[in-house]
């Protein structure tokens, strides 16, 4: 099935090593479903909305040393997830290549701003007021979208423009980041399956 004008577009990859197992596929031209397991609920919930409302399909089956902590599940998956996005995309010819989004959740408001140049870079301006849901440490969302990145090869800007609560400021953040993927991703018809690049390629 064609969307946006462009062949379908997927990849699947599983790595291991001593620390985490980890399976991810993702289909760009999806349908919302999320199939995700990572040991850490509010992990996958986060990883749920991405799917949700970017319109993807993904699934991340992954089994981690949580016993010493949940640093290396969350920071392997963001490895995995930027390999296969980079794979899935190919080319990159035909996309709109840049993307933006605004999501709010009650008080909060945060928005993403993506551009798939090649050149990875995050910037990340979130100012949590408590770092923890339960046990787990908000703080590894950061190292997430650094992995994500590095491995994606994607230029991502989050910024959290106000918010009070934890949960609806992570919320707002991986919806946001959701539709901004979804339209960065999308093809442009004026494109004519080029890049959109003055120098050729991304």
């Amino acid at each position: 099935m064609k969307k946006n004008g462009l062949a379908p577009r997927q990849a699947n990859i599983h790595r291991a090593t001593k620390e985490t197992d980890i399976r991810v596929e993702w289909v760009l031209d999806g349908r919302g479903q999320g199939k995700i397991d990572t040991g850490i609920r509010f992990f996958d919930h986060m990883l749920e909305l991405l799917a949700k409302h970017g319109f993807f399909d993904l699934t991340v089956q992954a089994k981690g040393d949580l016993d010493i902590d949940e640093h290396h599940t969350v920071e392997d998956v963001g490895i995995v997830m930027g390999k296969v996005l980079h794979q899935a995309l190919g080319e990159k010819a035909g996309i709109k290549r840049f993307g933006f989004a605004s999501a709010p959740l009650d008080e909060t408001l945060a928005q993403v701003t993506v551009d798939l140049s090649g050149r990875p870079f995050l910037v990340y301006n979130v100012n949590l007021p408590d770092r923890k849901i339960k046990a787990f440490d908000l703080g590894l969302f950061e190292d997430f979208f650094q992995a994500f990145v590095t491995h994606g090869g994607l230029n991502l800007h989050v910024n959290l423009l106000y918010g009070r609560n934890p949960h609806h400021i992570m919320e707002a953040i991986f919806k946001a980041l959701a539709k901004a993927l979804d339209q960065a991703t999308r093809g442009e018809e004026r494109l004519a399956g080029k890049v959109l690049s003055t120098k050729g390629s991304l």
